[in-house]
């Protein structure tokens, strides 16, 4: 596949700047745009203020610092375009940098309130104006926060269904091209995933070919992609996307667009246990973010948290998913800490109030709530709800198509089975989830699934074959170092008898009654903070505590003190 190239941006687009100059210095200044030449840009518009203001240098220097993430400079400048417009009575471009204002007011400072009284603006100023790109735009805009606020896919539909035909009408390709694709994410979100895909894919493929010429458009495109791609866990498409997506940022320096790729790109690498390059692009966009555009990084910090969570830093998890609101992405996490911590109703307090907020028609969004209500409510007896909640999810298995939703069910099935006390019935779906979570590349819930599969072989009396599950399952946590769950596994191991050795007992036997506390608490993902504050003594003593641990058990990092503690049937 080529690389992405914009072609020369079209006059019609209205995600740009108009072409009519008045002057060479607004003329270099969109000449230096259409580069992706941002600091060239700035100055040149800079100077056709100085010289002669105009709403047209204005909104050119808007574009050229939203691309520069100079938040007071792009407010200040756009300020100046809509009244420069307005005082001129030329209404249509009024409205599009109405469109433009409310789009900073979410971006860079999560005003909704306010961003929503801008789109409120543009409407009545193209209001019996006829079809026009800015109404494109606009319509686009509305289906986006349909989406992404309001969790409401059949507005979002709506909204690119008219996106599309006012920019066919006038001829915006880029538009159209924007609107399509938002609206293929709206119906892979309803769980349409066949139709929502391919409607994806049509598009980029207008993207790849150079069809488009607006970078905003572009970005936009493929982003929409890569979300859906991770909403329906479609995992292989969504890399090979994010990585043009990310090429595509660097190359025409789209800061703000690349740090939201990372952020996508990173769940990906999440689900397949590349966590340390993760850890990278999460941490650097969530930076970048939070000093450019602070209202738009709690998507980043929530990944960051779900990682921190699969690593069994439970304190850490909590302490990143506290800082964001209580949205549907944030609920999930919080409802996964508290399942993991073994506090199962309040992990189904929280998914059931994330799945308040989410119509049942978004199918794709609610799956990774229905998923944890049902394993909370089969780890509390309530097998009739966790079967209800299970139910949803085989529908949209059903319905969307894909394998990683297909290896979910599986999972959830052999769970439900097994905290029934049917070791029997749950073994065939446990087999099914690890063979596919296998194909897949996802060895953390590869891992997790063996250890339920070696609980099943267990109970019906095939402890080697059980033993050996779980020594698979050590060996996928040991490479992604999740402390946590190989914990458990090495817990569980011993109990099966296959990994306590005299020699080990001998070396268990030097620790202390507290060093053996310590190391539990690190088990339990809590850092050297939390230790001491739960054990009312000194960070520095944890500190003490720990190196000790490490020292009697012959272990350089608290993963493999985990892990030896686990052996030794400390935990």
């Amino acid at each position: 596949m080529k690389a992405l190239k914009p072609r020369s941006p079209s006059r019609r687009s209205g995600a740009g700047v108009r072409r009519p100059a008045s002057s060479s210095a607004v003329d270099l200044g969109r000449a230096a745009l259409s580069r992706g030449e941002w600091d060239q840009a700035q100055r040149a518009f800079e100077r056709a203020m100085r010289l002669a203001p105009s709403a047209e240098a204005a909104e050119g220097l808007a574009m050229a610092a939203w691309w520069l993430d100079r938040a007071d400079l792009v407010f200040d400048a756009r300020d100046r375009a809509y009244v420069g417009y307005l005082d001129r009575k030329d209404y249509i471009a009024a409205a599009r940098m109405a469109v433009w204002i409310g789009w900073d007011y979410s971006a860079f400072r999560g005003e909704q309130s306010v961003s929503q009284g801008w789109m409120r603006r543009a409407h009545q100023l193209l209001e019996g104006r006829g079809d026009c790109a800015e109404r494109a735009w606009l319509a686009i805009r509305e289906g986006n926060a349909a989406l992404f606020e309001d969790a409401n896919a059949e507005h979002a539909r709506a909204f690119a269904d008219e996106a599309v035909r006012v920019a066919r009408a006038v001829g915006a390709i880029d538009v159209e091209m924007v609107g399509r694709a938002l609206g293929g994410f709206a119906l892979a979100t309803s769980g349409a995933v066949a139709d929502g895909m391919r409607e994806l894919d049509g598009v980029n493929a207008a993207v790849l070919a150079g069809e488009l010429g607006d970078p905003v458009a572009i970005a936009l495109a493929c982003c929409y992609l890569v979300v859906a791609c991770e909403r329906v866990r479609d995992t292989e498409r969504a890399i090979q996307w994010c990585r043009r997506l990310k090429q595509f940022c660097r190359t025409w320096g789209l800061r703000p667009l690349l740090a939201v790729c990372r952020t996508q790109y990173a769940s990906v690498c999440v689900w397949r246990g590349d966590w340390s390059e993760a850890e990278r692009e999460l941490t650097t966009a969530t930076e970048e973010l939070a000093a450019s555009r602070p209202a738009m990084t709690a998507d980043g910090l929530v990944r960051l948290a779900e990682l921190r969570r699969r690593q069994g830093r439970l304190d850490d998890a909590t302490a990143l998913v506290e800082q964001t609101a209580a949205f549907p992405a944030s609920l999930a996490v919080r409802a996964s800490i508290a399942l993991d911590a073994g506090d199962g109703p309040e992990a189904v307090r929280l998914a059931e109030r994330g799945l308040r907020q989410v119509p049942a028609h978004n199918r794709a969004e609610r799956a990774p709530l229905v998923e944890i209500l049902a394993r909370a409510e089969a780890s509390g007896g309530a097998a009739d709800r966790a079967r209800t909640a299970l139910t949803e999810l085989v529908e949209t298995a059903r319905v969307a198509g894909t394998a990683p939703l297909a290896a979910a069910v599986s999972a959830v099935e052999g769970a439900i089975a097994l905290a029934a006390g049917d070791a029997k019935a749950a073994r065939p779906h446990l087999e099914d989830a690890v063979d596919r979570f296998e194909r897949l590349h996802a060895p953390f819930d590869e891992g997790r699934a063996r250890l339920d599969l070696a609980r099943a072989l267990a109970e019906t009396g095939d402890k080697p074959a059980a033993a050996a599950e779980v020594r698979r399952a050590v060996a996928r946590f040991e490479s992604m170092a999740a402390a946590g769950d190989l914990a458990r596994a090495r817990e569980l191991l011993a109990r099966l008898g296959g990994g306590t050795t005299a020699a080990a007992q001998a070396a268990a036997s030097t620790l202390t009654g507290r060093e053996i506390e310590v190391v539990r608490m690190i088990a339990a993902g809590h850092n050297n903070s939390a230790i001491a504050r739960r054990l009312f003594i000194s960070a520095h003593t944890v500190h003490r505590h720990v190196a000790n641990v490490f020292t009697k058990l012959d272990v350089p990092t608290r993963s493999a003190a985990v892990a030896r503690a686990a052996q030794l049937g400390l935990l």
